[in-house]
């Protein structure tokens, strides 16, 4: 039995913290496609625009018991602290802040089986904030650049005309979870093991001149 938008927000997250925990197959994650880059090639650093950003969206959330659906926003100061606040139309709704890669669900700890793990997060809004991982691969394809960063787990980061367009998370050889980022303003977090699934249809982007420190708390 589906839960259709208007089901309580707190009913949703629990359901996906359960599913969290639950056994599926991943995929196999593919080999590195592309040519050996060159020695002089870096990992690009992908750090957010300085300033600060208000991101109007919304969002469509699922998972095999439930589908959620409402408006959604995102405070963010760069280059590491975002705060969001999810809405469903009958007035119910959570928030999460992220300071680095550390997750905060102030009052709502469910809200942390609707929000992307902090990497991820960071990945959906063009960041990349793994921290300090050795054994890098890189490896070109015409205006495409992949990259494998760390063992296992690893993240392999692709990157597309020098813009950040997917992220994944791959452990014992399998994608567990993956971020991707379309041209079009929209932005799908998948948990494969899960099978929950969160997309963000950026609406409305506006620089700010700053927020109240009370937003982080």
């Amino acid at each position: 039995m589906r839960l259709a938008a208007g089901g309580a927000l707190h009913a949703v997250l629990l359901g996906a913290l359960i599913l969290s925990g639950s056994v599926s197959c991943t995929p196999k994650a593919p080999p590195l496609r592309g040519s050996v880059a060159p020695l002089t090639l870096r990992l690009p650093r992908d750090e957010l625009a300085q300033g600060h950003r208000k991101v109007v969206f919304t969002w469509h959330y699922t998972d095999p018991d439930f589908d959620l659906r409402g408006d959604g926003a995102a405070r963010i100061s760069a280059p590491d602290s975002v705060r969001l606040d999810f809405f469903l139309p009958n007035g119910l709704g959570g928030r999460a802040v992220v300071i680095g890669n550390n997750l905060r669900a102030p009052g709502m700890a469910m809200m942390k089986g609707l929000v992307p793990p902090p990497p991820l997060l960071w990945g959906a809004l063009g960041g990349l904030h793994l921290g300090a991982l050795r054994d890098t691969v890189l490896r070109v394809d015409a205006d495409t650049l992949r990259a494998d960063i760390g063992t296992d787990p690893r993240w392999r980061a692709v990157w597309v005309t020098g813009r950040l367009r997917s992220l994944e998370l791959i452990e014992g050889g399998r994608i567990e979870q993956r971020v991707t980022r379309a041209a079009t303003d929209t932005v799908h977090f998948s948990d494969l093991r899960a099978r929950r699934t969160l997309e963000l249809i950026i609406t409305r982007t506006e620089s700010v001149e700053g927020f109240d420190e009370s937003i982080w708390r």
